[in-house]
């Protein structure tokens, strides 16, 4: 899930909320939206390679 905070930068965070905490955790912060989506495509390929 990527949103945009109020300085203008996007952030990454977790598709499910963390149990511990009922947050979702922060998966980086990007200067562009491109680079959010760039970053979420190798953390869904990191999380399905065998």
């Amino acid at each position: 899930m990527i949103r945009k905070l109020s300085n203008g930068h996007y952030r990454l965070y977790s598709r499910k909320k963390n149990p511990k905490t009922g947050r979702r955790r922060n998966l980086g912060t990007f200067r562009t939206r491109a680079a959010a989506m760039k970053h979420e495509r190798a953390v869904q390929m990191f999380k399905r390679r065998g």
